[in-house]
């Protein structure tokens, strides 16, 4: 059974297939049909959804997300909003705004822009967001018709205005403690669901030795975290996956701290939880993360997700591999550790073996004299896929590149090392004579293919490029923003 509050009603379910969306399960189950589907793989923002999920220090935080990719099951002791939520009096500033700045017009994705907005509001009540925190919460949104200046213009209205609804209210929760207490009385031990017995099943533990327990008992089944890769099999290929066991609610694999030189991200842990710390320590890591998906994807998505879903073009592999990040693998015989760029053998194909997962990543801290550069060039600066991704982490002393590592996604079947790009550089001097050899050396590197994103003679000369862009960055001199942006 699942048990959950919706729009400040408990919700329990005993039987659900479990790959049922959020998205799906709200309009055909519930005829809750404000929530809407535009592309059912994450794009558009149609069918963004508030969740609410309890921290240990018993507060709830909210958050946006795409239900047409998040399952059903994952909902277990969370608190889920849709915009039916606030039919109820008082509207929410966010609508009245949407109103008055005329920011919708066939109103199709509207539901989904007002949601983004609400988790905005609710996460700044005591502060008015900067123009920058706006289209990071609409990042996820699309808009075919209205432009998106009158959205903009009615986020800036809604959030610097206070909104105190009723504790009746099904959205109350936003304001107080209602869903804190209501969702107190839910178990948060490990549930199991399924729609029919012998029928597909989904499993969520609560801790390692119940991981490893299922592990053993179900070899074959799929594990799956924030979902929003493996659910567009479901909505995508339209596949029907037998088992599925969740590692979020995992407290072990979820964690990020420091340890002996190390930053360690659990493999559970979202794109969302890891940035501060991990940009803290590597900043180049803050300005590629706001590009990785939309705000609704990171919310959900995984460091180990990205890693083990072995893409060529994820983004998180590269500067993983530049920084020398070690996986923790965790199964049968107990933990083992390997070198970030010894996990993929191939197109798709890990280091993983039977009976094993991702436990966490182990990010070296910074030494002295080193700098990481990390650029992404994809056609649409938010919400889009790589077609090139290059990271490079430099050790220099007194002008001379000591030591360095280069790595690249979207040039070959795996991320990977350019290790005759690196021999060019290591022990020239950080100069254009120097980035010049070491571009003309990824030759020797890399034969990219061509494909709907890029060609491969374009992928060979923009990863050349984006050396040159590291050269012009580290020069104190350069102030044109234009040169030593992260956006590509």
């Amino acid at each position: 059974m699942i048990e959950f509050l919706l729009n400040g009603r408990i919700q329990k379910l005993d039987q659900a297939d479990p790959n049922l969306s959020i998205l799906e399960w709200l309009r055909t189950k519930m005829r809750l049909t404000g929530t809407k589907e535009g592309c059912a793989s994450g794009d558009c923002g149609a069918c963004t959804v508030i969740t609410g999920t309890p921290d240990q220090n018993g507060n709830i935080h909210y958050e946006a997300i795409n239900s047409c990719i998040t399952l059903l099951a994952s909902l277990h002791g969370k608190e889920l909003l849709t915009v039916e939520a606030f039919h109820q009096e008082p509207g929410h500033p966010v609508q009245r705004s949407m109103m008055e700045q005329h920011g919708s017009q066939c109103g199709f994705c509207t539901p989904g822009i007002v949601m983004s907005l609400v988790a905005l509001h609710a996460n700044h009540a005591s502060a008015t967001p900067e123009d920058h925190k706006i289209l990071q919460a609409l990042s996820g949104n699309l808009c075919r018709c209205t432009g998106y200046r009158p959205i903009v213009d009615a986020g800036r209205q809604a959030m610097v205005q206070e909104w105190t609804p009723a504790s009746s209210h099904p959205a109350a929760g936003l304001k107080g403690e209602r869903s804190v207490a209501a969702l107190s009385t839910i178990s948060q031990g490990s549930v199991t669901l399924a729609a029919k017995p012998g029928g597909p099943r989904y499993d969520a533990p609560v801790s390692l030795c119940e991981l490893h327990a299922l592990r053993s008992r179900f070899p074959a089944a799929r594990l799956v975290a924030g979902s929003t890769d493996l659910a567009l099999e479901i909505t995508q290929q339209l596949k029907t996956l037998d088992h599925l066991i969740s590692v979020e609610r995992v407290p072990e694999l979820k964690d990020c701290y420091p340890d002996n030189g190390e930053l360690v991200i659990g493999a559970a842990a979202t794109y969302e939880a890891f940035r501060q710390p991990l940009s803290e320590l590597w900043p180049a890591f803050d300005a590629m993360l706001e590009r990785l998906g939309s705000l609704q994807i990171r919310n959900r998505g995984t460091l180990g997700g990205n890693i083990a879903n072995a893409s060529p073009i994820g983004d998180m592999p590269p500067p993983l591999i530049a920084l020398g990040a070690t996986l923790v693998l965790d199964g049968p015989d107990g933990e083992r550790r390997l070198p970030m760029e010894a996990f993929f053998h191939g197109y798709k194909q890990t280091d993983i073996k039977p009976g094993e997962f991702i436990h966490s990543i182990r990010v070296p801290m910074p030494k002295p004299d080193q700098q990481l550069f990390i650029y992404k060039i994809s056609k649409r600066l938010d919400d889009d896929i790589s077609a090139v991704l290059g990271a490079f982490r430099l050790t220099l002393h007194e002008g001379i590149v000591s030591d360095c590592r280069l790595a690249f996604g979207g040039m070959a079947a795996t991320p990977a090392r350019a290790r005759h790009a690196e021999a060019a550089l290591h022990g020239a001097r950080w100069d254009q004579a120097g980035v010049t050899a070491a571009a003309a050396a990824l030759a020797s590197d890399f034969t990219p293919l061509s494909d709907a994103r890029a060609s491969a003679s374009y992928r060979l000369q923009v990863a050349g490029n984006l050396l040159q862009r590291a050269l012009l960055a580290s020069d104190p001199l350069n102030r044109d923003p234009l040169t030593v942006t992260d956006y590509a």
